[in-house]
Protein backbone atom coordinates (compact mmCIF):
# COMPACT_ATOMS: atom_id res chain seq x y z
CA UNK A 1 0.00 0.00 0.00
CA UNK A 2 1.23 3.17 -0.47
CA UNK A 3 1.77 5.49 2.31
CA UNK A 4 -1.14 7.72 4.10
CA UNK A 5 -3.47 6.54 1.54
CA UNK A 6 -5.76 4.36 3.43
CA UNK A 7 -6.68 2.67 6.32
CA UNK A 8 -5.66 -1.25 6.76
CA UNK A 9 -6.64 -3.82 9.58
CA UNK A 10 -5.13 -4.24 12.77
CA UNK A 11 -2.36 -6.49 12.23
CA UNK A 12 1.71 -6.58 12.09
CA UNK A 13 2.33 -4.42 14.61
CA UNK A 14 5.06 -6.31 16.80
CA UNK A 15 7.85 -5.66 14.95
CA UNK A 16 11.01 -5.80 14.46
CA UNK A 17 10.17 -3.52 11.55
CA UNK A 18 12.30 -2.75 8.46
CA UNK A 19 10.95 0.21 6.33
CA UNK A 20 8.03 0.95 7.62
CA UNK A 21 5.28 1.01 10.60
CA UNK A 22 2.12 0.47 10.86
CA UNK A 23 0.89 2.98 13.08
CA UNK A 24 -2.37 2.41 16.05
CA UNK A 25 -5.55 4.58 15.10
CA UNK A 26 -7.87 5.25 17.74
CA UNK A 27 -10.54 3.40 15.83
CA UNK A 28 -8.06 0.37 16.10
CA UNK A 29 -6.97 0.60 12.36
CA UNK A 30 -3.34 0.97 11.79
CA UNK A 31 -1.84 4.00 9.30
CA UNK A 32 0.98 2.85 7.54
CA UNK A 33 4.20 5.14 7.68
CA UNK A 34 7.45 5.40 6.42
CA UNK A 35 10.51 4.79 8.84
CA UNK A 36 13.09 7.34 8.23
CA UNK A 37 16.42 6.32 9.18
CA UNK A 38 18.82 8.84 11.78
CA UNK A 39 21.18 6.86 12.40
CA UNK A 40 21.08 5.71 15.98
CA UNK A 41 17.54 6.02 16.09
CA UNK A 42 14.51 5.60 13.64
CA UNK A 43 11.41 7.73 13.61
CA UNK A 44 7.94 7.34 11.90
CA UNK A 45 7.13 9.80 9.26
CA UNK A 46 3.82 11.16 8.24
CA UNK A 47 3.23 14.02 5.61
CA UNK A 48 -0.31 15.33 5.72
CA UNK A 49 -0.51 17.46 2.24
CA UNK A 50 0.19 13.71 0.29
CA UNK A 51 -2.45 11.90 2.31
CA UNK A 52 -4.99 10.30 0.48
CA UNK A 53 -8.66 13.17 1.18
CA UNK A 54 -10.24 10.61 3.37
CA UNK A 55 -7.82 9.63 5.61
CA UNK A 56 -6.55 13.62 6.46
CA UNK A 57 -10.41 14.38 7.10
CA UNK A 58 -10.81 11.13 9.33
CA UNK A 59 -7.40 11.94 10.96
CA UNK A 60 -8.79 15.60 11.65
CA UNK A 61 -12.07 14.45 12.96
CA UNK A 62 -9.94 12.99 15.88
CA UNK A 63 -8.31 16.05 16.68
CA UNK A 64 -11.29 17.93 17.05
CA UNK A 65 -13.28 14.83 19.31
CA UNK A 66 -9.81 15.85 21.14
CA UNK A 67 -9.75 19.31 21.59
CA UNK A 68 -13.60 19.39 22.24
CA UNK A 69 -13.25 19.78 25.90
CA UNK A 70 -10.89 22.42 25.47
CA UNK A 71 -13.29 25.20 24.89
CA UNK A 72 -11.12 26.87 22.68
CA UNK A 73 -12.23 29.90 20.71
CA UNK A 74 -9.64 30.78 18.15
CA UNK A 75 -7.64 27.63 16.23
CA UNK A 76 -4.34 28.82 14.95
CA UNK A 77 -2.65 26.53 12.12
CA UNK A 78 0.92 26.26 11.69
CA UNK A 79 1.98 26.28 8.24
CA UNK A 80 2.58 24.25 6.51
CA UNK A 81 1.14 21.18 7.27
CA UNK A 82 -0.73 21.97 10.42
CA UNK A 83 -2.51 24.02 8.06
CA UNK A 84 -4.22 20.74 6.40
CA UNK A 85 -6.04 20.25 9.76
CA UNK A 86 -6.31 23.49 11.22
CA UNK A 87 -9.50 24.40 9.44
CA UNK A 88 -10.73 21.33 9.64
CA UNK A 89 -11.09 21.12 13.55
CA UNK A 90 -12.03 24.73 13.24
CA UNK A 91 -15.19 23.99 11.33
CA UNK A 92 -15.95 20.75 13.59
CA UNK A 93 -15.42 22.78 16.61
CA UNK A 94 -18.31 25.35 15.37
CA UNK A 95 -15.88 28.40 14.64
CA UNK A 96 -16.32 30.49 11.41
CA UNK A 97 -12.45 31.12 10.18
CA UNK A 98 -9.36 30.17 11.80
CA UNK A 99 -5.55 31.76 11.88
CA UNK A 100 -2.84 30.92 9.72
CA UNK A 101 0.38 32.33 10.11
CA UNK A 102 2.65 32.01 7.35
CA UNK A 103 6.34 31.65 6.33
CA UNK A 104 6.40 34.45 3.56
CA UNK A 105 6.59 38.31 4.87
CA UNK A 106 3.78 40.43 3.09
CA UNK A 107 4.47 44.20 3.37
CA UNK A 108 2.16 45.25 5.54
CA UNK A 109 3.47 42.44 8.22
CA UNK A 110 5.69 44.32 11.46
CA UNK A 111 8.42 42.32 12.07
CA UNK A 112 7.77 42.56 15.75
CA UNK A 113 5.08 39.77 15.10
CA UNK A 114 7.51 37.45 13.92
CA UNK A 115 10.02 34.95 15.21
CA UNK A 116 12.88 32.66 14.63
CA UNK A 117 12.08 28.83 13.81
CA UNK A 118 13.31 25.79 12.61
CA UNK A 119 12.30 21.93 12.94
CA UNK A 120 14.01 18.01 12.37
CA UNK A 121 12.69 18.00 9.03
CA UNK A 122 13.65 21.27 8.06
CA UNK A 123 16.54 22.27 9.80
CA UNK A 124 17.16 25.96 8.09
CA UNK A 125 16.75 28.93 10.23
CA UNK A 126 13.27 30.72 8.80
CA UNK A 127 10.86 32.97 10.60
CA UNK A 128 7.39 32.80 10.88
CA UNK A 129 4.88 35.47 10.80
CA UNK A 130 1.31 36.47 11.45
CA UNK A 131 -0.96 39.13 9.72
CA UNK A 132 -0.91 42.71 12.11
CA UNK A 133 -4.46 42.66 10.25
CA UNK A 134 -6.20 39.84 11.91
CA UNK A 135 -4.10 39.77 15.45
CA UNK A 136 -7.18 41.06 17.45
CA UNK A 137 -8.98 37.75 16.52
CA UNK A 138 -6.48 36.71 19.36
CA UNK A 139 -6.86 38.89 21.92
CA UNK A 140 -8.25 37.65 25.14
CA UNK A 141 -9.34 34.25 23.86
CA UNK A 142 -8.90 30.57 24.48
CA UNK A 143 -6.82 30.06 21.56
CA UNK A 144 -5.76 26.12 20.05
CA UNK A 145 -2.28 25.80 18.61
CA UNK A 146 -2.56 22.99 15.73
CA UNK A 147 -0.29 20.99 14.09
CA UNK A 148 1.10 18.31 12.20
CA UNK A 149 3.53 16.19 14.17
CA UNK A 150 5.68 17.63 16.89
CA UNK A 151 9.12 15.82 16.93
CA UNK A 152 11.76 18.01 18.83
CA UNK A 153 9.36 20.27 19.79
CA UNK A 154 11.19 23.26 18.16
CA UNK A 155 8.16 24.18 15.79
CA UNK A 156 5.68 23.90 17.91
CA UNK A 157 7.65 26.39 20.63
CA UNK A 158 8.16 29.00 17.89
CA UNK A 159 4.33 28.71 16.97
CA UNK A 160 3.89 29.43 21.16
CA UNK A 161 6.49 32.40 21.02
CA UNK A 162 5.00 33.55 17.98
CA UNK A 163 1.77 33.61 19.28
CA UNK A 164 3.37 35.35 23.09
CA UNK A 165 4.59 37.93 20.31
CA UNK A 166 0.54 38.71 19.68
CA UNK A 167 -0.30 38.93 23.56
CA UNK A 168 -1.29 35.37 23.78
CA UNK A 169 -0.50 31.94 25.25
CA UNK A 170 -2.01 29.27 23.56
CA UNK A 171 -4.35 26.73 26.03
CA UNK A 172 -3.27 23.61 24.55
CA UNK A 173 -1.34 22.01 21.58
CA UNK A 174 -3.31 19.77 18.97
CA UNK A 175 -1.37 17.56 16.89
CA UNK A 176 -2.46 14.89 14.24
CA UNK A 177 1.02 12.31 15.40
CA UNK A 178 3.22 12.99 18.56
CA UNK A 179 6.55 11.33 17.16
CA UNK A 180 8.37 9.66 19.99
CA UNK A 181 9.10 11.48 23.35
CA UNK A 182 11.98 14.05 22.78
CA UNK A 183 10.09 17.10 22.61
CA UNK A 184 8.82 16.66 26.31
CA UNK A 185 11.92 17.79 27.76
CA UNK A 186 11.68 21.46 26.75
CA UNK A 187 7.88 21.88 26.71
CA UNK A 188 6.08 24.19 28.76
CA UNK A 189 4.43 22.22 31.58
CA UNK A 190 1.25 24.60 31.43
CA UNK A 191 0.39 24.07 27.75
CA UNK A 192 -1.42 20.22 27.29
CA UNK A 193 -0.65 18.43 24.12
CA UNK A 194 -3.47 16.35 22.69
CA UNK A 195 -3.30 14.00 19.51
CA UNK A 196 -4.75 11.82 17.10
CA UNK A 197 -2.38 9.35 17.21
CA UNK A 198 1.18 8.75 18.93
CA UNK A 199 4.67 6.57 17.50
CA UNK A 200 7.60 5.79 19.46
CA UNK A 201 11.33 6.74 18.86
CA UNK A 202 12.80 3.29 17.28
CA UNK A 203 16.01 1.32 18.26
CA UNK A 204 18.69 -0.82 15.81
CA UNK A 205 17.58 -4.61 16.38
CA UNK A 206 18.38 -7.89 14.37
CA UNK A 207 16.45 -7.52 11.73
CA UNK A 208 15.26 -3.89 11.40
CA UNK A 209 13.68 -1.76 14.10
CA UNK A 210 12.41 -2.32 17.52
CA UNK A 211 9.99 0.35 19.22
CA UNK A 212 12.13 1.98 22.09
CA UNK A 213 10.24 1.05 24.97
CA UNK A 214 8.16 4.13 26.65
CA UNK A 215 8.86 6.60 23.95
CA UNK A 216 5.32 7.02 22.34
CA UNK A 217 3.99 9.46 25.97
CA UNK A 218 0.22 8.38 25.65
CA UNK A 219 -0.39 9.39 28.77
CA UNK A 220 -0.42 12.99 27.25
CA UNK A 221 -2.72 12.65 24.85
CA UNK A 222 -6.44 12.30 24.49
CA UNK A 223 -7.43 9.65 22.06
CA UNK A 224 -11.33 9.83 21.52
CA UNK A 225 -13.14 8.77 18.10
CA UNK A 226 -15.54 11.26 16.19
CA UNK A 227 -18.96 10.49 15.92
Amino acid sequence: MEFWQGFAASTGGDGPFTDRYPAAMPDGTRLVLPLRDYGEIAVAGFIANQAAIAVARRIGSWMAAAARDIGAEVVVGLPTLGQVFAPQVAEALGHANWVAPGWSRKRWYDEALSVPASSSTAPAERRLWIDPRIVHRLAGRRVLLVDDVISTGSSALAGVALLERAGVRPVALLLAMAQGDRWRAGWPADIPVRAAFATPIFMRAPGGWLPRPGSAPAETLTWKDAA
